[in-house]
């Protein structure tokens, strides 16, 4: 990442159009003008465009991530546009990644955007992500999400994961690769390598509490970005959020780092 305090292509007070863009930003102190230059510099990488990928995506363009990588091998259908605000019906049958893309540059032409329609294994993560400073990611299975922790461990990038299963939302941040900070795997731990597990189309899903577990992703990725700025900047790595939705409840679970974990363990 460019210093944004030092790079003048970075800073959204150099252009008068940028200043009135994020000018409800730039008065808060956490925030600040520091701070939207930091977010116009980071490249962040969001692994799928479905009912939490879509959201985050919206907010962090609209935040002002200068940088953004799609990742998503699926195709728009109709039953995604229950949740899935990114996209409409003239996107039937589009590549969601690229789709989504489109929404970005016509949203914020400013913004740079790549779209990559190929699904993310533990074969190419390192690749596809090698290049981000922080990675989203909001896919639907256990196999994914394992791959792209294992592989933010192995580059040193930090990572948010947001997942929502029927009525219950779990959203955090991880930094396995530091010595002190768990990973997604620390978590969950090695039994959910398998794809075999349950999905939307079988158990259902509410697109409002999708929308809300991909807004507080994007929430999450921000605090990353702003990391040392102030108070906001608190990544808050390992403390995993559960919201219930059907009470609805929010409880926050400290998750350690463990020493056997097959990606970041010491053991």
């Amino acid at each position: 990442m460019t210093d944004p305090l030092t790079d003048p292509t970075t800073d959204p007070l150099a252009d008068p159009h940028r200043l009135e863009r994020f000018a409800r930003h730039i008065v808060l102190p956490e925030i600040g003008g520091a701070g939207q230059a930091r977010l116009a510099a980071a490249h962040v990488a969001v692994i799928g465009a479905g009912g939490i990928g879509s959201p985050a995506i919206q907010y962090l363009a609209a935040a002002g991530f200068g940088r953004i990588t799609i990742i998503d091998d699926d195709a728009v259908e109709a039953s995604n546009l229950q949740r899935q605000t990114i996209f409409t019906e003239a996107d039937l049958g589009k590549p969601k990644a690229e789709a989504a893309a489109a929404w970005v540059r016509r949203f914020d032409p400013a913004l740079a955007v790549t779209p990559v329609a190929q699904r993310i294994t533990l074969a190419n993560a390192e690749d596809l992500l090698a290049d981000a400073d922080q990675i989203l990611d909001g896919c639907d299975n256990f196999a994914t999400r394992l791959a792209v922790s294992d592989a933010c461990t192995a580059l040193g990038k930090p990572l948010t994961s947001a997942a929502v299963g029927r009525f219950q939302a779990q959203m955090a941040n991880f930094a396995g690769h530091l010595p002190d900070q768990p990973c997604y795997r620390c978590w969950v731990g090695d039994a959910f390598d398998a794809e075999d597990c349950d999905t939307c189309a079988a158990d259902g899903v509410l697109g409002a509490f999708t929308g809300m577990a991909g807004s507080m992703g994007a929430m999450m990725a921000v605090r990353i970005a702003l990391s040392g700025i102030s108070a906001l900047g608190d990544p808050q790595y390992g403390q995993l959020q559960l919201f219930d939705g059907l009470k609805p409840a929010l409880r926050t679970i400290a998750v350690m780092k463990d020493p056997g974990c097959s990606a970041c363990g010491t053991a």
